[in-house]
């Protein structure tokens, strides 16, 4: 599988998609990070079944020098486990996906904060490769589940996800491949410099806001592994309030 790529956009050196604008991103910069300068966050709600695996694999990959950041709701042994693979856990009132989402990207102090989740759906033996994309000078890097067909994914999420990407092109004017993915990594300024309002959209308006106000984006397949634990969100209820979320924001923009 690929995506047609328009001839004026860079040759990338991992395959993936990029989008290059000059309006206010900050790429080019020769500032090199490592794993001592990344963040880890993630929203945390009873997935105790799989939180140690996802820590684990974390401090496995990034030889333990990443910061780990949980900001949990549980009422499991999630944040007992998170801190005995020493990650950092912010205890909050369960408020929803995008909630504990924004929490966790404003929490931390280090220069690149990385985003996942804690279901073990994603890779995280590919973080070196979005802190490689990162250190090219890409002001975002963005993980394209759909790349490689997402296979484990149910069919229903998959054409939803599919159809939220195509919306969300049609109204951004450009092409994007994956608006819900949950493992992005981020250079901190712009996670602070964008004031987020979405909740359970809050995954497509952490890639949308970003895109629209010119920031160097760079979408990279990822594979996405079967969920370990059961889904906290209804497919239909949250289907409809992520459509609306990519509504809202590329409206926002455009009239910004």
């Amino acid at each position: 599988m690929s995506h047609v790529e328009d001839e004026t956009t860079p040759e990338p050196s991992i395959d993936g998609h990029s989008e290059t604008d000059d309006q206010s991103g900050t790429a080019g910069g020769d500032e090199k990070f490592t794993f001592e300068d990344v963040s880890v966050v993630m929203g945390t709600y009873n997935e105790a079944e799989a939180i140690g695996t996802v820590l684990s694999d974390i401090e496995e990959v990034t030889d333990g020098k990443a910061e780990v950041v949980c900001v949990d709701g549980s009422s499991d042994r999630t944040p007992e486990i998170a801190r005995e693979h020493g990650a950092r856990v912010i205890e909050q009132e369960p408020q929803g996906y995008g909630v504990a989402v924004k929490a966790a990207v404003l929490a931390p102090d280090r220069p690149i904060v990385v985003t996942t989740d804690c279901d073990d759906t994603y890779p995280m033996e590919q973080l070196p490769e979005f802190l490689a994309f990162i250190n090219e000078g890409y002001d975002v890097v963005s993980g394209d589940r759909l790349y490689h067909g997402a296979d484990a994914m149910p069919a229903f999420n998959r054409l939803g996800n599919h159809l939220f990407a195509a919306t969300a092109s049609v109204l951004m004017g450009t092409r994007v491949h994956d608006t819900t993915t949950g493992m992005r990594a981020y250079r901190r300024e712009v996670v602070e410099e964008i004031e987020w309002t979405e909740n359970t959209g809050l995954s497509a308006e952490l890639l949308i806001r970003p895109k629209m106000r010119g920031y160097e984006i760079r979408e990279h397949p990822i594979e996405y592994r079967e969920r370990a634990g059961q889904s906290k969100l209804d497919p239909i209820e949250g289907g409809l309030a992520i459509g609306k979320s990519i509504v809202t924001v590329c409206l926002e923009e455009q009239l910004r």
